[in-house]
């Protein structure tokens, strides 16, 4: 057996020529490991000890979705670890999946960062039908708005049919509640088709409690470090080189046979690691390489709320290698700017200096004293370019991790939500929008989950009221068990029709055109940023000759800008009667403007 970088056989169940089938599996706690297989007719077959705990073997007259479970030492039988697909659930066994595809999109080879826009959705309640293919006649109308990347939220096999996804137990498996590994497939294929990349979410910082068997095959967890949802994964102490394997192993399964454009990896500030070689870091380089070898963009993008720079900075430069990564500061602080909220997390915000040191660096925190934290926090992030850090107004967590699961539509006027699109779309990073928010979708995204243990489920609901203690909300959250509960996260596509939601999308629309074809927009070499009164934020970006500057206004009343002697043109208003507004932009004395309460404008123009 080769070591972990040079491996050529996979990890799990794979068809090859004719009917054979290869089973590699890493069980170091178990002597004998032999595959039992149920179908089409029933045998138990030994695979062969190999070196550092692997064992593997060929076994003929195998089908594709033949069923089998896995017998450690002649007695336990679990699923694969490395399952492709689990039809009968977590518990059940594994089938044997085929690798081959009709795929169509030879000549896709991804999409640059830079313009990008993310759209993150949940596929179970994106329709009513909850699938893959369900989501393929929406595909157009996204392309069509500006969207350019669809990032789905973890589709590994999670217990039951209704999950946010991070419950996850098999990382290589698609839910078959979703359609299963072949619809994903085809779901990718019609993306691409359409001109859009695909972001998936995984889980490479714990697993769910329940169908979680790895413990019963080898070291995959450690008890030295610990997450809030589960035990730590081992990544760097004995036998971690395996568990990085199956991590990379997978990361690599997604690219390679599903074509996916984008990993996005959820809470690595819930690694840890004090490796010389980071996991991170190893995944990093081994992405890349695949994605050179492809001759295919493929980015990797962290979820972290350390503040950071590290963690998008090449490995020569001491970093992980990371693309992009999410900041939640530009969330925090535009969102208790709009909403006036100071519990929990967002004592940390509130002012529109934040929004403007956000503008200016991508954190707000930068080695000052937070007092959320009780202590200092974030890097300055010198030198990284602005696409790569994704902001959003929205997304799963900071909605559903509310306790009713409450979008902005249920807190701001309509003129504070168009508010809020142009501060993100009108920002210079990487803008992602969460499903429905750009016409205003008004159902709940809270926390929901099927679990079968009943001391689980009653866990789970503790836990949730718990999370909340910090927020002060006292009152009684929606059950996650309750289907109730999940079927009010499904998006009401009607809703677009109605006058005003209408008016968003178009809002949207003209927003993201804006971020394509505006070159102010596109290419600038400095950002500066001004307050304004008390609530007024103005960011300019210069590029020669050329300049663009937006104006946001997040008070309740009028604010007035001032303006250089350049010539310039209005290029959006929000509070334009073209937006449902209550009039245009005003111009006042000579060198200023008036802006409407809770409005953004964009003025292009030249100077010298």
């Amino acid at each position: 057996m080769k070591d972990p970088e040079g491996a050529d056989v996979p990890l799990g169940a794979r068809l090859l020529d004719g009917r054979d089938c290869s089973f590699t599996v890493w069980a170091p706690l178990a002597r004998r490991i032999e595959v039992h297989l149920l179908q089409p007719e029933e045998r138990i077959v030994e695979l062969q000890a190999g070196e550092r705990g692997y064992h593997a073997g060929c076994i003929d007259g195998v089908s594709p979705g033949a069923r089998y479970l896995l017998r450690l030492d002649g007695e336990l039988e679990r699923p694969d670890p490395a399952s492709r697909s689990q039809p009968e659930g977590v518990h059940g066994p594994s089938a044997v999946v085929p690798v081959d595809f009709p795929w169509t999109d030879h000549d896709w080879r991804g999409l640059p960062l830079a313009g990008s826009v993310f759209y993150e959705a949940h596929v179970g309640t994106f329709t009513g039908e909850g699938t893959f293919d369900a989501i393929v006649p929406r595909l157009p109308a996204l392309a069509s708005l500006g969207i350019t990347t669809i990032e789905l939220m973890p589709v590994a096999h999670f217990p039951g049919t209704r999950n946010w996804g991070y419950d996850g137990v098999y990382p290589f498996a698609v839910h078959e509640a979703y359609g299963g590994p072949e619809r994903l497939k085809a779901f990718i294929d019609a993306c691409h088709a359409n001109g859009l990349a695909v972001a998936l979410d995984v889980v490479y910082n714990h697993l769910g409690p329940e169908g979680n068997y790895l413990v019963d095959f080898g070291p995959y967890f450690t008890d030295r470090y610990h997450t809030p949802w589960g035990s730590a994964l081992n990544f760097d102490g004995a036998g971690s080189d395996e568990v990085r394997r199956f991590f990379i192993e997978n990361a690599l399964q997604w690219i390679d046979e599903f074509h996916v454009d984008v990993l996005r990896l959820d809470a690595v500030h819930a690694i840890i690691d004090a490796s010389a070689r980071p996991f991170l870091q190893e995944l990093a380089d081994r992405v890349h390489a695949r994605a050179e070898s492809l001759g295919r963009e493929v980015h990797l993008v962290a979820e972290s709320d350390l503040g950071d720079p590290r963690m998008v900075r090449p490995a020569r430069l001491g970093g992980h290698g990371m693309d992009a990564q999410w900041s939640d500061d530009f969330h925090h602080a535009l969102h208790a700017v709009l909403t006036g909220e100071g519990q929990g997390y967002y004592m940390d915000f509130g002012e529109p200096a934040h929004l403007a040191d956000v503008f200016r660096a991508g954190y707000v925190y930068t080695g000052q004293y937070s007092r959320f934290r009780e202590r200092r926090h974030g890097a300055p992030p010198s030198g990284i370019a602005p696409e790569r850090f994704i902001v959003y107004a929205q997304n799963h967590d900071q909605v559903g991790n509310r306790l009713a699961g409450d979008r902005l539509t249920a807190h701001l006027s309509f003129e504070e939500l168009k508010l809020a699109a142009a501060t993100v779309l009108l920002s210079p990073f990487t803008p992602l929008l969460f499903m429905g928010e750009e016409y205003g979708e008004t159902a709940p995204f809270p926390y929901f989950v099927s679990h079968s243990d009943p001391e689980l489920v009653e866990a789970v609901r503790q836990g949730r009221k718990d999370e909340f203690a910090s927020f002060g909300w006292s009152e009684e959250p929606p059950d996650p068990q309750s289907e109730r509960t999940f079927r009010s996260a499904v998006l009401d596509w009607q809703m677009r029709e109605r006058p005003r939601h209408g008016v968003l999308q178009r809002v949207h629309a003209a927003l993201l055109a804006l971020r394509r074809n505006c070159p102010e927009l596109i290419s600038f070499q400095a950002i500066d940023t001004e307050l304004v009164h008390d609530r007024g934020l103005v960011v300019r970006r210069r590029n020669g000759s050329m300049h663009a500057l937006a104006a946001f206004n997040y008070s309740a009343g009028g604010a007035t800008i001032p303006l250089s002697d350049d010539a310039w043109r209005v290029r959006f208003d929000s509070a334009s009667s073209e937006w449902d507004g209550p009039g245009p932009v005003r111009a006042t004395v000579k060198g200023s403007i008036a802006l409407h309460a809770h409005s953004a404008v964009l003025l292009t123009g030249r100077g010298g």
